[in-house]
């Protein structure tokens, strides 16, 4: 099984409908791709990134190097 169809597969175990989840993989493989040029890294650490960004977005996480998610501010007349 080469890459692109693991990728499809992995997309489809998350939930995406077969046809969403190739163009899904299609997309995540081009960026891997990318990202290995414009940062310089090897493409397997890239698309390594991208996995984890969608499955812990999949799981609605937020990846730590992203920081979380910020206090909502009070609710007008609420003390702070």
């Amino acid at each position: 099984m080469n890459e692109l169809a693991q990728l499809t597969a992995l997309c489809e175990r998350l939930g995406a409908p077969p046809a969403q989840a190739a163009s899904m993989a299609a997309q995540l493989a081009k960026r891997a791709g990318q990202i290995a040029v414009e940062r310089g890294v090897p493409r397997e650490e890239a698309l390594r990134g991208l996995l984890e960004v969608l499955v812990k977005g999949r799981a609605g996480e937020v990846p730590a190097r992203f920081g979380g998610p910020a206090s909502p501010p009070p609710r007008q007349g609420e003390s702070v």
